[in-house]
C-alpha cells in the first residue's frame, strides 16, 4: 500500500565512498539465501501468532472424538442461507469498492497536484474514519439516516436497514485508503513526463491515459484490493446498519460463534472466507504487481499548486463538498451527540468517564483510563509491525519467484481473515508455557500488529522496488556488506515512507476492535472496547458516555495523524 514515496530519480548520486577501507569487493551471501534470512522473523510472527490460533479454531470445529467430520463443510456450503450470506458479503464489497474509488479518486489529484489553505489538517482529517471502531460509525451514521436521524427530520428519508447506509458508511471509512493511496504516489509523479507527450502531440486525456495511469495503477489496484478487503470482512457497519435483513460473512461467523454457540459452522464459514481472500490476493499477485516498475519521483511539494481556472476551482469545491457531507458530517453528529446531556449541552457525558461507577458496573476502572491504555498498546503494536514489516519489505525488494509471491500474500491474510476467529484463536492456543500469554499486556499489541504490518508492508515496497539497483552494486563493489548497503542506500530513501508506514500502523491500532474485545483484560480496556461496552448497555448516560469517548478517540487519532503530516516532511521536502 503506497501512502507516500521519498524522492528517487535515475540522477541520484552513489552512496559518499568509501564505505569501506577496503578497495576490493566483500563476498557477498546469495540473494535467495539474504532473503530466507529476512523473511525467518516475519514468518516466525505469522506462524505463532496468525496461522496457529486460526488452525486451531477450525480444527476444533470440524473434530469431533478425535475425527475430522469434513461432511460438515458439504452441509453448511449446500444451505441456501449459507449462498445468500456469501453472495451479499461478495456483491456489498464489489459496490463498495466502486463507489469508493469513483468518489475517492478525485479528491486523491486535489490532495496531490492542489495546493490550498488548509490542506495538511483536511488530510488528517479524512483519515480519522479510517481508524474510529466499526460500532461508533455505525452509531453516527444511524444518527445520520436511521428513524430520527437528520435526514428523517428534514425529509423525512430514512436509509437504515437498506444496503445505501452501508454502502455510505463503507466510503466514510475508506475514502482515507484511496486518497492517502494513490495521491500519495500521484503527488511525486514528475508532471513533466505527462507535459512532454503533450508536446509530442497527445491530448489531455490520451497523456494522461498513456503516461500517468500506468503509473498509478499498481496504488490504484493496491487500494482497490485494501478496500474490498475491509468491505467484504464488514462486521459492525452492517450488524448496525443492515439489520436482521443483510448479514455478511464476518457477521455470520460472530452470530454462530458467539451467539449460537455452533463452532462447527463458523469455522467452515471462516474456512470459506479464508479462501476467497487467498484467490483474490493470488489474481491481484499476478495481474497487478508485474507492472510494478522503477518510477522517477520528484518531490511532493514541487508537483502542487493553486487551483487556476473555472474548471480545477470547481473540481476542488466538489471534493471538499464530498468531504464535508461524507466525512464531516457523520463526525460532527459524533461530536454534538457527546455534548447533548440530560439538562442541554454540557460536559455531564465527559465528566462521568472520570467514574467508574456511574456507568452501571460496566467497567473496573474509570472508562477514561481507556486513554492510556490504548495509547500504549498502540505504541507496542507499531515498534512490533514496524519491525516485523520492514524485514518482510525488504525481503519482498526482488520480486518475481514463487516464494516470494507467496510470502508477500500471507501477509496480507490477516486483513481478510476473521478477527473473531483470531481473538478466540488467541484465547484457547496462548493459555499454556511456553506461550501463556492470558494474563499478559502484550497479548493486545500482537493482536493489533497482525492488522499493522500489511500497512507497513504495503506502503514500504514499492518505494523500496523503485531504488535503483546500480546503487546497491555501486555500494557492493566499494566493499559494503548487504546490512551496510540497505543501511547506507536504501534506508535513506524510505525514511519517509517507513515515519508514514509508522504513523498508520499507530492510528489503525488505536482503533482495532474485533480482536481486541475477545483478549483484553477488563482492567486495562483499549478506546474501542471501552465504546463497545458503553453502547452494549441501555441508558442515555452509557449512550452520552460512549459517544464522549468517541469523540475523544477521534481527536487522539486526529492529532496523531495532524502530527505525523507536520513531521513527514520538512521545507525540502525529505523526511
Amino acid at each position: 500500500m503506497v501512502l507516500d514515496r521519498p524522492e528517487v530519480t535515475v540522477s541520484e548520486k552513489p552512496p559518499r565512498a568509501p564505505l569501506s577501507g577496503s578497495r576490493k569487493p566483500r563476498r557477498t551471501m546469495r540473494p535467495t539465501a539474504v532473503r530466507l534470512g529476512l523473511m525467518a522473523v516475519p514468518l516466525a510472527f505469522f506462524g505463532v501468532f496468525f496461522a496457529y490460533p486460526v488452525a486451531a479454531i477450525v480444527s476444533r470445529g470440524l473434530r469431533e472424538d478425535g475425527r475430522w467430520q469434513l461432511g460438515r463443510i458439504g452441509d453448511v456450503l449446500g444451505d441456501p442461507a449459507t449462498l445468500h450470506v456469501l453472495w451479499f458479503t461478495t456483491w456489498q464489497a464489489l459496490a463498495s469498492t466502486a463507489l469508493t474509488l469513483a468518489l475517492a479518486l478525485p479528491g486523491a489529484y486535489v490532495f496531490a497536484r492542489f495546493d490550498f489553505p488548509g490542506k495538511r489538517l483536511l488530510r488528517a482529517v479524512v483519515t480519522v474514519p479510517f481508524v474510529l471502531p466499526t460500532v461508533v460509525v455505525g452509531a453516527a451514521f444511524l444518527a445520520l439516516v436511521g428513524r430520527g436521524g437528520l435526514l428523517d427530520e428534514l425529509w423525512g428519508v430514512r436509509l437504515d436497514t437498506t444496503v445505501w447506509a452501508i454502502l455510505l458508511a463503507h466510503v466514510f471509512f475508506n475514502y482515507a485508503v484511496v486518497v492517502r493511496t494513490v495521491g500519495g504516489l500521484w503527488a511525486q509523479l514528475d508532471p513533466r513526463q505527462e507535459e512532454a507527450a503533450r508536446v509530442l502531440g497527445a491530448g489531455r486525456f490520451a497523456a494522461w491515459r498513456r503516461v500517468t495511469l500506468p503509473a498509478l495503477a499498481p496504488a490504484v489496484a493496491a487500494a482497490a484490493l485494501m478496500v474490498f478487503l475491509f468491505t467484504f470482512t464488514s462486521f459492525g457497519v452492517v450488524q448496525i446498519l443492515g439489520g436482521p435483513r443483510y448479514s455478511t460473512l464476518e457477521v455470520e461467523i460472530y452470530q454462530q460463534t458467539a451467539q449460537l454457540l455452533d463452532l462447527p459452522t463458523a469455522a467452515v464459514l471462516t474456512l470459506v472466507q479464508f479462501v476467497a481472500v487467498a484467490v483474490l490476493l493470488v489474481v491481484h499477485g499476478r495481474t497487478v504487481r508485474r507492472r510494478e516498475s522503477a518510477l522517477r519521483l520528484v518531490d511532493a511539494a514541487r508537483t502542487a499548486r493553486r487551483p487556476r481556472g473555472a474548471a480545477q476551482w470547481t473540481l476542488l469545491g466538489s471534493v471538499l463538498a464530498v468531504v464535508a457531507l461524507l466525512v464531516l458530517l457523520p463526525l460532527a453528529v459524533l461530536v454534538l451527540r457527546s455534548f447533548d446531556g440530560p439538562d442541554g449541552y454540557g460536559l455531564a457525558f465527559y465528566r462521568a468517564l472520570a467514574s467508574a461507577g456511574d456507568n452501571g458496573g460496566t467497567f473496573v476502572v474509570a472508562p477514561l483510563e481507556a486513554i492510556g491504555n490504548s495509547l500504549g498498546y498502540a505504541l507496542a503494536a507499531t515498534g512490533i509491525a514496524v519491525v516485523v514489516g520492514g524485514l518482510a519489505a525488504a525481503a519482498l525488494t526482488r520480486r518475481g519467484s514463487r516464494l516470494t509471491r507467496g510470502f508477500d500474500a500471507l501477509l496480507m491474510l490477516p486483513l481478510g481473515t476473521s478477527a473473531v476467529t483470531v481473538g478466540f484463536g488467541f484465547l484457547i492456543t496462548l493459555d499454556e508455557p511456553p506461550l501463556d500469554l492470558r494474563t499478559s499486556w502484550i497479548l493486545v499489541p500482537l493482536a493489533q500488529a497482525l492488522v499493522g504490518v500489511p500497512f507497513v508492508v504495503r506502503t514500504m515496497l514499492p518505494v523500496l522496488r523503485a531504488v535503483d539497483a546500480r546503487l546497491r552494486e555501486a555500494a557492493a563493489v566499494l566493499g559494503a556488506s548487504p546490512l551496510r548497503a540497505w543501511r547506507e542506500v536504501d534506508l535513506p530513501m524510505v525514511a519517509r515512507a517507513l515515519g508514514i508506514a509508522a504513523g498508520f500502523a499507530f492510528a489503525v491500532s488505536l482503533g482495532e476492535f474485533g480482536a481486541t474485545v475477545f483478549i483484553a483484560r477488563p482492567d486495562s480496556p483499549t478506546l474501542p472496547v471501552a465504546v463497545a461496552r458503553l453502547l452494549g448497555r441501555p441508558g442515555e448516560l452509557n449512550y452520552g458516555q460512549a459517544m464522549a469517548l468517541s469523540t475523544i478517540l477521534m481527536l487522539v487519532c486526529a492529532a496523531a495523524l495532524l502530527v505525523l503530516e507536520r513531521v513527514r516532511t520538512d521545507r525540502s521536502g525529505e523526511f
